[in-house]
């Protein structure tokens, strides 16, 4: 659905990525993800109204697109697909030049991809940035995917 090229492109572009529905347990995957996009040197911007605040990643946590106080390449979606209509609308209105916005994997909404595409963003849907650079920039390790964490129990 989506060309290599595409994704390469788009990866290689985002250099603040606003991450919606971000968690602070670690163990949750939109953790791990935020937290490899910012070992990558891209700036996650953690979006969840429940850790408004707090810190994640070395940035605060914001409770909507809306409070945040500058602009983002990339809105990364951590939610049911029923909450993508909202999200999308948030996201155009706050910053008419988005570049991205991507759904996770399990996240898919044709009706507002196809009006973020009209305004010219870029959608990914059902896909992973982390896995998607892991398999385009050679990081992927034995048994398929690597999380980046370390376990301290052996």
């Amino acid at each position: 659905m989506y060309s290599d090229q595409l994704l390469k492109d788009v990866l290689n572009r985002m250099k603040t990525v606003a991450v919606v529905g971000v968690s602070a347990n670690p163990v949750r995957p939109s953790y791990f993800v935020a937290r490899y996009l910012s070992r990558k040197g891209i700036r996650v911007v953690p979006v969840n109204p429940g850790l408004a605040g707090q810190e994640l990643f070395g940035e605060t946590v914001y409770a909507t697109l809306y409070d945040i106080p500058f602009d983002v390449d990339m809105v990364d979606v951590f939610r049911r697909s029923d909450a993508v209509p909202a999200i999308v609308d948030e996201a155009l209105a706050r910053w008419p030049d988005l570049q991205t916005i991507w759904l996770q994997i399990g996240v898919e909404h044709a009706d507002s991809a196809e009006v973020a595409q009209a305004r010219g963003v870029t959608v990914i849907q059902n896909r992973c940035p982390k896995i998607e650079y892991q398999r385009l920039f050679g990081e992927l390790r034995m048994g398929g995917f690597a999380t980046g964490v370390i376990s301290s129990k052996l």
